[in-house]
């Protein structure tokens, strides 16, 4: 089987450019026009063949870029995804990421939650990512492959160390490996897809109604609310992920605004991550030349959107958001009201929010947390680009609880399976 790249002949000559260069010289030494050496052996002339003798040097000492793949479904995106495609692109230069088609999900898996469109807008937007592929093919075909070898130039393909079947049994990435052209990384622990789907699942489970008058509450909170927290906390589906001040610094940027930088503020829960998150995100950069994020902490998002939420944690949520690449920085558990001393903290020049959101800070009489700023002129609201919210994503999943059970449960079983079995492995 042919996996590597027709090169031209020009582009073949770097591989050898001390026997092209003897040729030359030879024929040099003999006498022998450039025209008629390259009449008889159909080489061009001298100077048509300038151009290319001075690449040659270029060639020589510039080093292949590595282009590695991976592929999935990247359904319902969370940091392990985002930490999954940060180690493939460390294993090369650019990273390439194959979309699974919304039709082969269908018929490998059930129905994706998110559309095409949004898994693309939530793919493209991953600071690691330089390409993408849409409507990848489940299984890596040898078709396939050798497209993503020959098209796309592709050097590796990559996956995670768990493994991934087809429904014949089948290895999904065998051919790779039979070719010597695949790379492995660690899955990152704590959190998966199905995981997430269970989370939201499981909230349907609690009927415990969370607006109760205020007399009926327990250091300031209604019962209902604490108690519906404490069985979602205790649920199996519960966060497993264990924070640590490494993981933080591998999806930082590490650089702080430069003299004179105008630094966009934009704050909000940023739950369950989706392409609506990144539209806003990308629309606030644009206004500024510094994007500083503020994730509100559980108990702000609870007592703004009710008991059952947020469904990811609060450091769950941040590495979501730092993973975008409009995002410069974050402020992990950000404040519910702007101050002026915060403001000047953090030298911003402009405060936003977007015209979707599922707080309640204008409802009821409450305090406006955008006040300050409001007062001081760097406050706008930015239109949403677009129309989705955790609410709205979590609804699609409850609409089709049934599919989604079944699909999950046959998921938690080989996720269970892997973890007993699994060992470790040193490095991500």
């Amino acid at each position: 089987m042919e996996y590597e790249s027709n090169n031209s002949t020009w582009d073949g000559v770097c591989y050898y450019p001390h026997l092209f260069g003897g040729i030359m010289l030879t024929a040099a030494l003999l006498g022998l026009s450039t025209s008629y050496f390259g009449g008889i052996m159909g080489f061009p002339t001298l100077p048509y063949m300038l151009p290319y003798l001075r690449n040659l040097q270029k060639k020589k000492g510039g080093k292949k870029r590595i282009r590695v793949y991976m592929d999935g479904c990247f359904d319902l995106m969370h940091y392990g995804h985002a930490n999954a495609l940060r180690q493939a692109k460390a294993l090369g230069d650019e990273l390439v990421v194959g979309l699974v088609s919304d039709e082969e999900i269908v018929t490998n898996k059930g129905p994706p939650v998110l559309s095409m469109e949004e898994r693309l807008a939530l793919v493209s937007g991953l600071k690691w990512v330089d390409e993408v592929i849409a409507n990848a093919p489940y299984a890596i075909t040898e078709d396939f492959m050798n497209r993503l070898f020959n098209e796309h130039k592709i050097d590796y393909i990559i996956h995670g160390d768990d493994p991934c079947l087809l429904p014949d049994g089948s290895d999904a990435y065998a051919l790779a490996k039979k070719v010597g052209r695949y790379k492995q990384i660690k899955r990152t622990e704590g959190v998966s897809s199905t995981d997430i789907v269970g989370r939201i699942l499981a909230s349907m489970d609690d009927k415990e109604v969370c607006q109760v008058p205020k007399e009926s509450s327990q250091n300031g909170k209604p019962v209902e609310m604490n108690k519906s927290v404490e069985n979602l906390l205790k649920s199996k589906h519960a966060s497993n992920f264990l924070p640590t001040s490494r993981r933080i610094v591998q999806f930082s940027n590490a650089k702080g605004p430069g003299p004179n930088a105008r630094v966009v503020y934009i704050d909000g829960a940023f739950d369950l991550f989706h392409a609506g998150h990144v539209e806003i995100l990308k629309s606030a950069r644009q206004l500024g030349d510094f994007l500083l994020v503020g994730i509100y902490t559980d108990q702000i998002v609870s007592e703004q959107r009710g008991a059952h939420f947020p469904l990811m944690h609060l450091h769950e949520r941040s590495l979501g958001v730092l993973a975008c690449r409009y995002v410069d920085e974050v402020i992990i558990g950000a404040p519910w009201e702007i101050t002026k001393d915060m403001i000047t903290t953090f030298d911003i020049s402009l405060v936003v929010h977007g015209t979707v959101s599922e707080s309640k800070s204008s409802l009821n009489g409450e305090l406006d947390p955008y006040s300050v700023p409001k007062s001081m002129g760097i406050f706008r609201m930015l239109e949403s680009p677009k129309n989705i919210t955790t609410t709205s994503v979590a609804q699609r999943i409850k609409a089709n609880h049934e599919i989604y059970e079944k699909r999950n449960a046959k998921k938690e079983a080989s996720e269970k399976k892997f973890y007993e079995g699994r060992k470790y492995i040193s490095g991500d």
